[in-house]
């Protein structure tokens, strides 16, 4: 690694800290009742990741309602519910709770021993039936006399409060207008040691929580937001005058290797990393080269600040305590990245013995989530693309967090015992036991090629519902961004991503089997679907016809399985090459077409006895005259295989094929994705070199 220059020691606009604006449009808010503000303010607030991260925070107002059995009015606390985004949430994510009844609770409470037995009174302070719960921070917002609260968690307000001189540093940024309080878990105990401190000090406009962040205030939802933002827009300017003068994590003693070079090493890690965290459960890989994780990663510092830990509870219960660093110069060595993650695993296991009671939950997975590699980035693992994402994106809230508190004094990470408190807290452990079961393709990656076309759409949606995370390939990039819009907006956006590929050109077979690693962390499903179909007597097959279905039916084929066994042999995996009825049975005027899928065919049954001592399972989907949504129906093969028939190209054709096979019935796109999903399934865990039929019934094609 190259030393780097002394003028990169010093911070650049790049990692200064962002000032957040003012977005509140009066003409926008014009009209909206109470309710309706305090979701404009909250989505405003959320939707800026200057000012709290996803998920982060909480919003409340103090609104009039009427009594449902009394008729008569009454005080409402909205506040936001459990587990919800303040960035995207409508109004039914706001729990919505009696407040003379929540006042009440103080009779109830018997001190911070029974801390947690006060979540289990909130449901019966609701209102209006209400079904969302209320978020452990509603105390927080219930015993401030304020009729609007804003809980966020903006890097530039917690690094203040993850400093060893954050109390002082709180005063000078603010002069005296915002207060601190010490460390204290969310609850019950802190609402009321919040209520008496602003109490003791009128003419605060808010309060630093020590290692947790920002709680504010306002009369109404504007002065509220006004408030908020002024206040995050202050303490990132305080910062960013010392970060222009002040090294950052103590300097930089390694260059970030070019950005093509981190590439590569990520898509030649993150499998051979995957395979490692995935012994016990399925994981899906989510890497990020941003500039604030090279930074970090390449300064003198690193090693040091990443084993204190993050500090902001709402940073580590999806990031682990602490990230896995990887000496990037033993990478190559197998053996070093096993010893590493069981050293990680050995020294959770020790952190659980050390702080666990008797009655907490059992220890959770031992891996790291978050792995740093010194000069190529950042890599996290969870069970889905988007946890692992935000897993990531939260730890990279946690560097900018450490690089404010270093420029200010010296960073604290929480306490380890508190730390494993919240980490293990029975109420977060009720919550991880509330959440549904994984579907059955639930950390699986897999690449489809001809992914625009009918079956191959087909397939990735049907592997999507089933939890897959999906790379979609195909020669077409305009289509192929319009069926990566579809299903992101089915599916979510983290779990598909696209590369442009023809099947016939070994560089981009290889780039796009990279791309899926870099993305997803590696592949355990292939689905080899991308195809043409020609049609012509034997005399008018020219060369070039002939050599084109090879091309694509045969040698696709072969270079998009050599290109997946690498990675399926991490782990092992499902490769699934969608044939044809003609691979079985021969044709009139097909012979190009048919051989090159007979060709395919018998491939297939060489990988399987190649792949399975690895795992990997190889299987065939062998459909017939699917025309309703393909897109090789469309071309000349409709009219081809019209003329090859004697019959008309229109509705005379499907009528045909329909009645051409047993069952007298049609064969769609969906139907030979069902086939698909079983042979890439646990249901088909021991089937391999299979052929599954999907063709209506064709006694020709039955196979012997």
């Amino acid at each position: 690694m190259e030393i780097a220059s002394p003028s990169s020691l010093f911070a650049t606009p790049a990692n200064l800290f962002a000032i957040p604006a003012n977005r509140w449009q009066d003409e926008v808010a014009r009209g909206m009742n109470a309710e309706q503000l305090l979701l404009y303010r909250s989505n405003l607030l959320g939707s800026d990741l200057t000012i709290t991260n996803f998920g982060g925070g909480n919003t409340s107002a103090k609104l009039r309602g009427t009594d449902p059995l009394s008729g008569k009015p009454v005080q409402v606390l909205w506040v936001k519910g459990s587990g919800g985004d303040i960035g995207s949430m409508k109004l039914d994510g706001f729990a919505t709770l009696y407040m003379e009844k929540l006042l009440g609770l103080e009779q109830l409470y018997r001190g911070v021993e029974h801390e947690d037995d006060m979540v289990g009174y909130l449901p019966h302070c609701a209102f209006g039936l209400n079904p969302r719960a209320a978020s452990i921070d509603t105390p927080l917002h219930a015993f401030l006399p304020f009729e609007h609260v804003d809980h966020l968690h903006p890097d530039a307000v917690t690094a203040l409060a993850a400093c060893d001189r954050g109390e002082a540093l709180t005063a000078e940024v603010y002069g005296g207008k915002v207060g601190w309080l010490a460390w204290k878990r969310p609850g019950f105990d802190l609402g009321l040691r919040l209520r008496a401190y602003v109490a003791e000090r009128p003419g605060l406009r808010g309060v630093v929580l020590a290692g947790h962040g920002l709680i504010c205030w306002g009369d109404s939802a504007r002065s509220c937001y006004d408030n908020s933002v002024d206040l995050i827009a202050g303490a990132a300017q305080f910062l960013n005058r010392r970060l222009a003068k002040t090294p950052a994590f103590g300097g930089t003693i390694l260059a970030a290797q070019p950005p093509q070079e981190r590439s590569r090493i990520a898509a030649t890690l993150m499998p051979r990393l995957r395979a490692i965290l995935s012994q016990e459960r399925p994981k899906i890989g989510h890497f990020s080269d941003e500039a604030s994780a090279l930074e970090f990663s390449c300064s003198r510092d690193f090693l040091r600040l990443a084993a204190i830990g993050t500090s902001c509870p709402d940073h580590f219960l999806r990031t682990k305590i602490s990230p896995l660093a990887l000496d990037p110069a033993r990478i190559e060595d197998e053996a070093y990245l096993r010893e590493a993650v069981a050293a990680y695993r050995e020294g959770y296991a020790a952190y659980y013995q050390r702080c666990a009671k008797a009655g907490d939950p059992p220890m959770r997975d031992a891996n790291p989530v978050v792995v740093m590699l010194p000069g190529v980035g950042r890599f996290s693992f969870a069970a889905d693309k988007a946890t692992a994402r935000l897993a990531g994106e939260f730890y990279g809230n946690a560097i900018n967090v450490m690089r404010g508190a270093c420029a200010l004094g010296d960073y604290v990470g929480l306490d380890e015992r508190e730390a494993f408190g919240i980490e293990y807290w029975a109420l977060e452990e009720a919550k991880l036991r509330r959440l549904p079961p994984p579907k059955s393709l639930a950390g699986c990656v897999a690449l489809i090629t001809g992914a625009a076309g009918g079956i191959g759409a087909a397939a990735a949606a049907r592997l999507l519902a089933e939890g897959a995370c999906v790379m979609l390939t195909d020669r077409d990039a305009a289509v192929l961004e319009q069926t990566r819009q579809g299903f992101a907006g089915r599916f979510g956006a983290d779990a598909v991503r696209t590369t442009v590929c023809d099947v016939t050109s070994e560089a981009q077979t290889a780039a796009a089997f990279a791309a899926c690693a870099q993305e997803f962390g590696g592949l355990d499903i292939l689905v080899a679907n991308a195809g043409i179909a020609s049609a012509a007597p034997l005399e008018q097959t020219t060369v070039a016809m002939w050599d084109q279905n090879h091309e694509v039916l045969a040698k696709g084929y072969f270079l998009t399985a050599r290109a997946a066994f690498p990675l399926l042999k991490q782990q092992g995996g499902s490769i699934v090459f969608i044939g044809s009825k003609n691979a079985l049975a021969a044709t009139p005027a097909g012979s190009a077409y048919a051989s090159a899928k007979a060709a395919s065919l018998h491939l297939a049954r060489c990988l399987a006895l190649e792949g399975a001592p690895s795992g990997i399972r190889v299987n065939v989907v062998n459909p017939d005259a699917v025309i309703r949504g393909s897109r090789i129906w469309d071309g000349n093969w409709r009219q081809e295989r019209a003329q090859a028939h004697g019959i008309d190209s229109g509705a005379a054709l499907e009528q045909h094929y329909r009645e051409r096979s047993l069952l007298k019935r049609d064969v769609l796109p969906e139907d030979v994705a069902e086939a698909v999903l079983f042979f890439v399934s646990s249901a088909s865990a021991k089937c391999t070199g299979n052929i599954i039929n999907v063709d209506a019934g064709n006694a020709q094609a039955f196979t012997r």
